[in-house]
């Protein structure tokens, strides 16, 4: 079944097979059943009040003419009620498709963001994040439109063309056969219309995700492009993929035009021949006025169906290319589910025969690395840029695996092979503004989701961010993106204070203090290391920092 549908519409081959792309959808569509049922009922629903109509309308002419008894009000009374629940269904169609087309796009988004976000971690990522962002938005809006609207509507479309045919045949067997004879000529031409509109609407998604990503990049770097006076050179920049996108969209618009003209010349022709026929047998007096009436409509429910599965073509074009970047997306493995594993306090980290190469580098980061972050210690990390410190780091997070030797994290009970479930029991602060958009009080949960008010303001004390307090809305303070509002330093004792709030074992630091002035950033170590009670590990290049560390671990750039 599979292969006559690749046939018929000529999908050619990509790096997903028809089999596996239709599998995909099948799968989407379960998570998205519901809203696809109720449309497919309401359709269908639809189609029978339309049929319905055309013989009421021929009635009601039929009845007022004196071609047959009955009474007009009846008649038209019948029109009116059947007008009406075409009426109800309609709005029940729009509060389906806004209601529960928004939750299905929601679920869905979702559910692609958790995937990504269980995934195993690569230093150098795949795609931009403008480019993700786009998959996420428009092409999970295509998929769900296509699999709770498209597909349920082609259903109700298939049952008007076959209602609407059967209904024509009673009247004209030989006109009903003559429009339908001439569909498969149109069927003949979308086959070569999915061939080329495919790789149209793929190039036309690709050149829009870069326009995307240029403009994130802009908005996320406006500050440095002001202060280098590029902004010509980005305009120039963002207008160069546009030139394009532009370029792509022409391509598409101009096949799509021509191809919609042939079509629509199709159909014309068809309802003239239609009109044309009624005309004479209502001449020779072998169709009455609401029989020709009833007849034109007929038709026009027969060449609306057509229209609208031709329309499906492009549509199924569409959902392919959205399926395809989607399920680029979900090719990244996922991280080893389960449960957390916490080992009781204090714990220690030990770095055996370690070596790591990227798997498209052409050199070793790390070769045959030692180490032992032994529990309670506090040790600085040292080494020239690209000596591979934030690989180092990573890798203590479980981000990444060791391409040689192996990670432990260990106990006085126990000794256990680092893996991502053991994440727990490390807390991590990066370099730089790491607050997200909302208050100071939703940073800090961040940390711990149910902390209190009290604690809150210990972690704010001892990270040495208790200018907090003096805030006129104090925790509840909006930050922006990147904890705009904020400078640099504040930012960063915000950010040690939600790690502090976490509470675990092994505390890792990346230049966590490069913001601050040498007398805050003393006091702030005091307040970390006093207590003893944790695994402290420190990049740094800063000599105030290693001064508080019992040990060091220089790593050598490997040539």
């Amino acid at each position: 079944m599979i292969d006559k549908v690749r046939r018929l519409f000529q999908i050619p081959n990509t790096r997903y097979t028809t089999k596996e792309i239709f599998h995909w959808l099948w799968l989407a569509w379960r998570g998205n059943h519901k809203q696809a049922i109720l449309n497919a009922l309401i359709g269908l629903l639809s189609v029978g009040v339309s049929l319905a109509t055309v013989w009421a309308v021929q009635n009601a002419i039929d009845v007022a003419s004196h071609v047959k008894p009955g009474s007009i009000y009846i008649a038209v009374s019948t029109m009116g009620g059947l007008i009406l629940c075409d009426f109800a269904l309609s709005i029940a169609s729009v509060w389906v498709r806004n209601l529960l087309g928004i939750k299905a796009q929601n679920r869905m988004q979702q559910n692609m963001l958790d995937r990504i976000l269980r995934s195993e971690w690569h230093g150098r990522e795949r795609y931009h994040s403008g480019d993700v962002l786009n998959r996420l938005e428009l092409d999970v809006a295509n998929v769900v439109t296509f699999l709770t609207e498209t597909i349920p509507s082609s259903i109700s479309t298939l049952a008007m063309f076959l209602g609407a045919f059967c209904y024509l045949l009673t009247m004209d067997w030989r006109l009903a056969l003559l429009i339908v004879v001439i569909i498969p000529l149109f069927v003949l031409v979308s086959k070569v219309y999915v061939r080329q509109m495919r790789r149209l609407t793929r190039e036309v998604r690709n050149s829009d995700s870069k326009v995307q990503s240029v403009l994130q990049e802009t908005i996320q770097h406006r500050m440095l492009i002001k202060t280098l006076e590029s902004d010509e050179m980005i305009v120039g920049k963002l207008e160069g993929t546009q030139k394009e996108l532009r370029q792509k969209v022409i391509s598409k618009t101009k096949f799509s035009v021509f191809s919609n003209l042939v079509l629509n010349f199709g159909f014309a022709f068809g309802y003239l021949v239609a009109f044309t026929w009624a005309a004479i047998r209502m001449s020779l007096h072998t169709l009455s006025f609401g029989g020709m009436t009833a007849f034109l409509q007929l038709v026009n429910k027969i060449q609306s169906p057509a229209r609208q599965l031709t329309k499906l073509v492009p549509a199924f074009v569409s959902v392919f290319t959205a399926a395809e970047r989607l399920m680029e997306l979900e090719e990244n493995p996922l991280e080893e589910q389960g449960d957390p594993i916490e080992l009781s306090s204090p714990c220690g980290i030990r770095l055996k025969g370690i070596n790591y190469r990227y798997e498209d580098g052409d050199r070793e980061i790390l070769r045959d690395l030692n180490f032992d972050f032994y529990p309670c210690s506090c040790t600085a990390i040292l080494g020239e840029t690209g000596a591979g410190k934030t690989t180092l780091i990573r890798m203590l997070l479980a981000l990444l695996k060791p391409t040689k030797g192996k990670v432990e994290i260990y106990n006085a009970q126990e000794s256990r092979e680092l893996s991502p479930l053991m994440r727990t029991n490390f807390v991590y602060v990066p370099q730089g503004n790491t607050l997200l958009s909302g208050t100071i009080r939703e940073n800090l949960l961040l940390g711990k989701v149910d902390a209190t008010q009290e604690e809150m303001e210990e972690v704010l004390c001892k990270s040495c961010a208790d200018f907090v307090f003096h805030l006129p809305l104090g925790l509840d303070t909006p930050c922006s993106e990147q904890g705009g509002g904020l400078s640099e330093g504040q930012a960063q004792r915000i950010a040690i204070a939600r790690s502090l709030l976490r509470n675990r074992s092994i505390m890792i630091f990346d230049e966590a203090t490069s913001a601050l002035d040498p007398e805050t950033e003393k006091k702030l170590l005091k307040n970390i290391l006093s207590t003893h009670d944790k695994t402290v590990i420190f990049i740094t290049h800063r000599p105030a920092v290693v001064e508080y560390c019992d040990q060091t671990l220089t790593i050598e750039k490997i040539q």
